[in-house]
């Protein structure tokens, strides 16, 4: 890259960023086919479980993980057992296999995300992720996997906006 125009775009969104339409999220795809019908509204509203207790977040902290299917089977070995769906659980669990779930959320792979540090900062898992407890199946429900809604999301909680916040410096 020309050694000029690298400050001349910092410059430009600089300027650029403030004045950017700022619009409420919207819902951009629709629920993806997942291998294993899963309910969010059953586990979370009438299980009562917690984002953590299946999604656990390792060092670093990047990322939050699905759950193995053991860790599903604690509870399905009894608990609605003779359903077709469980049943395919039982066997990804009995061949210690993944479940090959679809990714409902990523963001590009030239921005840095951590999970724990948002966490950390008391953003609830609803802000990004829209109201979990009531679907069905996941889907992606806000625009936080694009620039105006981590611009507009740090904005609103007084976060650092400049570029290194989410991308890695040249």
């Amino acid at each position: 890259m020309d050694p000029v125009a690298f400050p001349r775009i910092l410059i430009f969104l600089a300027l650029v960023l403030p004045a950017w339409p700022q619009q409420e999220p919207q819902p951009k795809t629709a629920a993806p086919v997942q291998p294993i019908a899963f309910s969010h509204k059953t586990h979370v509203s009438r299980a009562a479980l917690k984002c953590q207790q299946c999604h656990p977040n390792p060092d670093p902290g990047d990322h939050m993980t699905l759950p193995v299917a053991a860790r599903c089977m604690a509870c399905h070995t009894t608990i609605a057992k003779e359903k077709p769906e469980i049943k395919k659980l039982a066997e990804f669990a009995n061949s210690k296999s993944p479940i090959p779930w679809v990714r409902v959320y990523s963001v590009p792979a030239m921005v840095y995300w951590n999970h724990r540090a948002h966490l950390s900062a008391g953003i609830q898992c609803e802000t990004c992720h829209g109201p979990v407890s009531e679907m069905e199946t996941m889907a992606m429900a806000t625009n936080v996997t694009t620039m105006e809604g981590c611009v507009k999301c740090h904005r609103e909680n007084n976060a650092g906006t400049g570029c290194g916040f989410c991308h890695e410096e040249p």
